[in-house]
């Protein structure tokens, strides 16, 4: 029958499975990730500091150094290239998860293998990251930490009975985590984690994707110290006199991150074309990196430091350029050979290298200007990675939180959502999805609420259903069917009432011929050959809930019942009644109306015809 299966059985189990004690059970499994996360970002930075100080320095030390000179001679050009090799050959036999930057392989866990994620890419991802970043690969340790906490989120879930949506929450509580635990910004991990991952926002995830970046940024705070990552003094932010260089530096932000982006995938293509094992690749960008670094040593490394600097203007105007250029030529180079690291601190230093130049440049070209670099620099840092990921509340919200300066908020504002309105006009994709566009991956990067939310049953449902008598043959209604009677056209569905007029079932005209290919007596009633269980909506709930109960009942429509009274039937709601309300959205949001203005102008001309 098409009602009651066992499959709609199991549905309507789930269906209400993100109750209180559900909500419970992943806050305490977020905490537990928070906690993991943090912790996992603490050791990766241990690790790296170690392997750096050993590379650079020939030493044993935990602490993080800030690599502003080439120690190494001649063999920046070779000990990079090593770790490019060890890097590729993880990639081909351990797992090619390692490659990239961490946010889109999360993305691609939960679009193709429903938030699994493999419990090697959670060791061989900060492991591979550490090796590059250790020997003087540009990047920050934000990416691998970021994926490995994602990795760390679906190894909890698939330890444990739960949905595919219920894993994506840990998933995501972990990534946000990861961001949380990196910076110290724990708000900005949170909408991080939503506007990349869940792009949803609901008491399921939020309460537990709090909860994670909450704890992750205590550890933070334990193990690493009080305070994020960057340590920026005060700052002028002077919104009014400096409204028209903000303008303009969103502009060249927001070119910037198109650039970034289209070279980033420019390069990758050109990497396919090279006739040789993937497994080389990475020594070949790492190799690069070299010799970049050989002549600008302030590109090589994790670059927290630099970043630091530029934040505080501690650096020359020639400094700033060299930065901006080579930093961001050393990225592409490197992180388009499919290497392991990440790509926001190689894109902060480029973005706060780009605002604190033109900060500077302006003051020499307008004296009475009084721009602060150090100002620039933040919002630049900001606006630059805001426009290329399209994570632009959560970039806003991360450069607050470093500055914890609310003067800093109105041109962070604006120059990061110029310059992300920018980005979208030049990219269909941004660099965080344009690899897996290429793969056949489509990801809807806005947050918008669904239109069936907003409408309820009794708003669409026919409140005239062609109801049928449920002792009324088989042979009859086929009869009616096939002569095309008035009472039974133009629906595949039909109620059946009792002689009280009682809802007591359903029947399609699937039924129907299933019934008269199985029995040829003739002598079976509609209610024997339908449903005596039918699934049934109510004329307050959402359209929403009404089609979910569709799909988790394996039908195509739904009797209307009164809700005090179940066996009245009220109306009838189909696919094609759902529809309709999907077009009047759509022609609400595509149909233009006359306004005022316009109106008043179109009386004016009848006027004057007249």
């Amino acid at each position: 029958m098409s009602q009651g299966t066992p499959v709609a059985a199991r549905a309507r189990q789930f269906a209400s499975q993100f109750n209180g004690a559900r909500t419970l059970l992943m806050s305490m499994l977020a905490a537990l990730i928070g906690l993991g996360a943090g912790l996992t970002a603490y050791i990766l930075f241990v690790v790296i500091a170690v392997i750096t100080n050993f590379t650079f320095f020939r030493k044993f030390s935990t602490v993080l150094p800030n690599i502003t000179v080439n120690t190494l001679g001649i063999w920046v050009l070779v000990i990079p290239a090593i770790a490019g090799l060890i890097v590729g050959l993880m990639a081909k036999y351990g797992s090619s998860k390692i490659r990239g930057h961490g946010i889109p392989e999360a993305m691609e866990a939960i679009l193709i293998n429903k938030s699994r994620i493999a419990p090697r890419v959670a060791i061989l991802k900060p492991l591979s990251a550490a090796i590059v970043i250790g020997t003087g690969g540009p990047y920050g340790a934000e990416g691998p930490i970021i994926q490995t906490g994602g990795a760390l989120g679906s190894l909890v879930g698939q330890m444990l009975r739960m949905t595919a949506a219920e894993r994506k929450v840990l998933l995501a509580c972990g990534a946000g985590a990861g961001m949380a635990a990196t910076f110290s910004t724990p708000i900005a991990g949170v909408i991080l984690a939503i506007e990349l991952l869940l792009f949803e926002f609901r008491a399921r995830s939020f309460i537990p994707l709090v909860i994670a970046t909450t704890l992750a940024t205590t550890v933070h705070i334990v193990l690493i110290g009080p305070g994020p990552m960057f340590k920026v003094g005060l700052a002028h932010f002077n919104m009014i006199s400096g409204l028209p260089f903000y303008l303009v530096l969103a502009v060249l932000c927001g070119y910037m991150a198109v650039g970034m982006s289209k070279g980033l995938y420019w390069v990758e293509d050109l990497y396919e074309k090279l006739h040789i094992d993937m497994m080389w690749w990475p020594a070949i960008g790492a190799f690069g990196v070299g010799v970049i670094g050989f002549f600008v040593p302030r590109i090589l490394g994790i670059g927290y430091g630099t970043i630091t600097d530029i934040l505080n203007n501690h650096l020359a105007l020639s400094m700033l350029l060299l930065l901006l250029v080579f930093k961001s030529l050393a990225l592409l180079v490197s992180l388009g050979s499919g290497t392991s690291g990440g790509l926001l601190a190689p894109m902060f230093t480029a973005g706060g290298a780009l605002g604190g130049a033109f900060a500077i440049i302006a003051n020499h070209i307008i004296p009475g200007a009084h721009l602060d670099p150090a100002a620039f620099a933040i919002v630049g840092m900001a606006a630059v990675f805001a426009a290329a990921s399209r994570a632009t509340f959560a970039f806003i919200v991360f450069a607050f939180e470093i500055t914890r300066e609310y003067q800093s908020v109105l041109p962070l504002m604006l120059v990061c959502v110029i310059a992300s309105g920018i980005a979208q006009i030049y990219l269909k994709e941004s660099i965080m999805t344009e690899r897996l566009s290429r793969r056949g991956l489509k990801i809807h990067l806005e947050y918008e609420v669904d239109p069936l939310r907003e409408v309820s049953v009794a708003s669409v449902m026919d409140r005239n259903p062609p109801s049928l008598s449920a002792d009324m043959l088989v042979a009859e209604l086929a009869r009616r069917i096939g002569t095309h009677d008035a009472s039974v056209i133009g629906h595949n569905g039909y109620p059946l009432l009792d002689a009280q007029g009682r809802l007591v079932g359903i029947i399609t005209r699937t039924d129907v011929f299933r019934a008269i290919e199985k029995h040829t007596d003739q002598t079976m009633s509609l209610l024997q050959a339908g449903s005596a269980d039918p699934v049934v909506a109510y004329p307050d709930e959402s359209l929403h809930t009404a089609v979910n109960r569709m799909l988790q009942s394996g039908v195509g429509r739904l009797p209307v019942v009164d809700r005090d009274t179940p066996d009245k039937l009220v109306g009838y709601v189909g696919r094609t009644l759902i529809l309709n309300a999907r077009a009047r959205r759509l022609e609400e949001e595509s149909e233009t109306e006359d306004g005022w203005l316009s109106r008043a102008a179109g009386s004016s001309g009848k006027s004057q015809a007249g």
